[in-house]
């Protein structure tokens, strides 16, 4: 059974999660670039994270080792980032955030794997509801698909569901002594940053998407700096806070909130028109994480597993 502060800890990852669920609604009111909008997002957050990291004065116990994992996690969260604004732009934002959050499935397998964090049978029937949300939403049995480029859409939201759940998994074990939110946040999003800036660096015919434009124009970068302040900074620090508190798979299903409200702020505020099957799939991963939010818990499978952990 969960406890109180689960349920404390779940709430924070939930807010989080509905904070950053308005990161593609931002992005598209930039009127930005693939790579610019990554790239200044994290470098206006880098800014403001290292002022709060100051002001806080918070000691921060964690080693190099942590903290260097923390900003090698960030190097895969740019790539993340590369790969999902490629799919907005292809997509739409609520099926590329959908397809870009099946990270779920990884990231709950991988911790079983690799952590013993076995989880209980609402977890497991909650999976295969995900998988078939996924699928619904992605739009491949519709004859007419939302989207621009739904084959390109569908391959940026694959790549940034593998770096995602990469990051998700390094990112939690760099902070498996609860450190101060603000600090991890902090070597994430500089290793973020700068990955984001060597990929900018390749040239665009490479990647098939353009290099970043480093012109300051209003209000362009006004958007990017509230998606730097509201989701960068605000949403992440409480995911930050809970992901060394919760299991992995409870904190993934957490995040998989934010594909389902960007999807109702896409269709409420952008105008985009899920098909019937893609909406039926978003209700489906609804329920499982109402599911899992409510029912679901993990146990160590190897209790000796605990003792190895650093």
């Amino acid at each position: 059974m969960a406890t109180a502060e689960d349920r404390r800890t779940m709430i924070i990852a939930l807010a989080g999660a509905t904070a950053i669920s308005f990161a593609p609604l931002l992005y598209i009111r930039s009127d930005t670039t693939a790579l610019t909008g990554a790239f200044y997002r994290m470098f206006y957050a880098l800014a403001i994270l290292g002022v709060l990291v100051l002001l806080s004065k918070k000691e921060d116990a964690r080693d190099k080792n942590s903290r260097w994992l923390a900003f090698g996690a960030g190097i895969l969260l740019a790539i993340d980032f590369a790969g999902y604004h490629s799919a907005i732009d292809y997509i739409g934002s609520g099926i590329a955030t959908m397809i870009g959050n099946s990270q779920v499935i990884i990231v709950t397998l991988a911790s079983w794997w690799l952590f013993g964090e076995r989880p209980n049978r609402f977890i497991l029937l909650s999976l295969p509801m995900v998988m078939l949300g996924l699928l619904l939403i992605s739009g491949i049995w519709d004859d007419e698909p939302f989207g621009d480029d739904p084959v390109k859409g569908v391959i940026g939201g694959m790549v940034a569901a593998v770096f995602y759940s990469s990051f998700l998994i390094a990112y939690r074990q760099s902070n498996r002594i609860a450190a101060p939110a603000v600090n991890a946040q902090f070597d994430a999003t500089a290793g973020a940053t700068l990955g984001i800036l060597i990929i900018g660096t390749i040239p665009p015919t490479s990647l098939g998407i353009e290099a970043i434009d480093h012109s300051i124009t209003w209000p362009n970068h006004g958007w990017l700096l509230l998606l730097a302040i509201l989701c960068q900074v605000i949403g992440w620090i409480a995911i930050t806070y809970a992901l060394p508190r919760l299991p992995a798979a409870h904190t993934s299903f957490a995040v998989l909130l934010q594909p389902v409200l960007t999807i109702i702020w896409g269709v409420i505020i952008l105008n985009e028109s899920p098909s019937l099957q893609q909406s039926a799939g978003m209700v489906l991963i609804f329920s499982a994480i109402v599911a899992v939010t409510l029912f679901g818990a993990a146990e160590e499978s190897i209790p000796s597993t605990a003792n190895l952990e650093t």
